[in-house]
This record gives C-alpha cells, structure tokens and sequence, in this order.
C-alpha cells in the first residue's frame, strides 16, 4: 500500500525533474528523497524512475504513480482549506499563480504580510500567463491567480471565476533614447508604423492586447522578437532592434529606454482572480493582503477595496 508522505515526495520529484530539487522545495536531504522513492518503488513493484544524468525521466509507471499523487495533493489541500473554513483559519497550503511583473511590487510584500499574521499557512506561486494560470484556478490547483486587463483588450475569463480589480497604470511606448518617436508628448498610435517590433508569444493575454491595440489604429506589427518577459523586451527596445507597449510600472527606469505616453492614452488594470462564492480562508486572507499592499503604497490608481467575501465568522 502506498503511504502519502512518499508519494508527496514523489510527486515533487515528478514536478521538479530532479532529486535534489525536489529535496530544496521539500526541505530535506537528497538522500532522504532518494530513500522515500526507493521505498515507492518496493511497494509498487517496479521502477517508477531512471535516472539521467542530474535529472530523472517517469517510467510508464511513474506517470500514473505521480498522477495519482498530485490527485491525492488537491484531495488533501481541499479537505484541509474545508476544515480550516468551519474553524475560520488561514491555514495550510496556499497556491498562487502570478504575473511575471506582478511578483516584485504585490506578490512578494503580500507574502511578507500573510508570514507575520498567518504563520501556518503554506504559500507557494507559479509564474505565467493568464491562459496557463487560469485553468488551473478552475481545476483548484490554484486558489488566487493575479491577471491583467488592457483598456483595449479586457481579460477573458470563464463565468465562474471572479475578478477584483487592484490597480492601474498607464501603458506607454517602449524607445530607445534618441528615437524618432521618443519625447515628452503624447505619440499616436497611427505614427507607430514601420517599426520592428517585439511582443509576447501568439495566444496570450499580452500579445493579443499589444497587437490587436495597433490593428485597430490601422497598424500591423512588424513582430521579430516574441519574448514573454517585460524586462527581456526591453534589453531589445534599449539595444535599438525593437519598440513595444509595455505597462509604464512594469518597466520603469530600465536603463537605455525611454516610455513615451500615447494617444488615446492606455491602461493595464492588475486584478487578483478566484473561483466564484465565498472565499475560504487562505485565499481570503491572501486577497486582503494584496489590497493592503496597494493601498498602502498610496498609490493612487489603486481600484477601491470590495471586500474578500471570506466565509469566516
């Protein structure tokens, strides 16, 4: 019979691809890892690795042992998030998925504030795309995920999943210094024409709004560089081999780019999304935490706080 706490450990081998990963996120010895997959792997009958190189690659078996792991994982979390709603408890696991851009300035002070006020739960993130992160929210493999919505291209979301908007923020041509198009005034989109452009991957969030904005001023991108990190774009737009549009707080002060305001003028809101009725706990408490953060910085394009629904009494 398999025992949990071994499957945990594999799947978390399965997850991270190695031993000794799986080990750093576990906490424990390499050797310890090794010992608990040796003990699966008696108990199963067969080998559910091989080892290749510092990596390891599933065997046919190992597919199905750490399907049923991360099977049991969601079975456990949810038992766990159910009985911590009765006692009304932030506690145990925490899954968030997150924005690249969104990590720095909101996830990781919220985190800082869940550790001081709610030591047992147990945080973990996932950076990506909304349309990576977003069924995964449905699946409840995740319990808050940070998602983006252009003015020109409002976030596309299934209906059981509820937004709260956090904040605002201008979105802005990515230069070079010295660029034609560079200066302290408002450029039209319609003059952004002729240019090379990069962008983010085909089927995202991000592209769609970068370039579905400028077709709809008559303008089809010249797309060279299709790179999904903010900050990687702009080592192209400071190298002179690209422009983009890029949120202004994403990027702001990178060296050697120069953010140009546009006309008619753009915007990214940042909202943190989650499965519709009232929010267990963990997530509640996680949500209140990143309207804190905001607020707290006085910034003044946050959204105005709508309170967590938390099903705590």
């Amino acid at each position: 019979m398999f025992g949990w706490d071994r499957l945990r450990v594999f799947a978390a081998v399965a997850d991270h691809g190695s031993i000794a990963a799986a080990a750093a996120a576990l906490h424990v010895t390499s050797p310890a890892v090794s010992q608990q997959i040796k003990k699966l792997e008696r108990e199963a009958g067969c080998a559910l690795v091989v080892r290749e190189g510092r990596g390891i690659r599933l065997t046919p078996a190992g597919h199905i042992a750490a399907q049923a792991a991360r099977a049991v994982d969601r079975t456990i979390a949810t038992a766990e998030a159910e009985v911590a709603t009765l006692r009304g408890q932030a506690v145990g696991p925490l899954r968030i998925g997150a924005l690249n851009s969104s990590v720095g300035p909101l996830v990781g002070p919220a985190l800082r504030l869940l550790a001081r006020r709610h030591p047992r739960l147990v945080p973990s993130a996932w950076t990506g795309e909304a349309v990576d992160l977003i069924p995964k929210l449905e699946t409840r493999d995740l319990d808050v995920v940070l998602v983006e919505s252009w003015s020109t291209m409002p976030a596309r979301l299934p209906p059981k999943i509820t937004v709260r908007p956090l904040v605002t923020h201008e979105v802005a041509l990515a230069v070079q210094p010295g660029h034609h198009l560079a200066g302290p005034d408002p450029v039209p989109l319609t003059r952004i024409d002729g240019e090379v452009w990069t962008a983010c991957r085909p089927g995202t969030d991000n592209h769609d709004a970068q370039i579905q904005t400028m077709r709809r001023h008559g303008i089809e991108p010249d797309v060279r560089y299709v790179v999904d990190d903010f900050l990687t774009q702009m080592t192209l737009v400071a190298a002179g081999l690209a422009v983009t549009l890029v949120p202004r707080d994403a990027v702001e002060s990178f060296p050697g780019v120069e953010l140009v305001p546009v006309a008619p003028a753009l915007t990214r809101t940042i909202g943190v999304a989650t499965r519709q009725g009232d929010l267990p706990p963990a997530p509640s408490a996680m949500v209140d935490a990143l309207f804190e953060v905001v607020l707290g910085e006085g910034n003044s394009r946050a959204a105005t706080p709508e309170p967590s629904r938390s099903s705590r009494r």
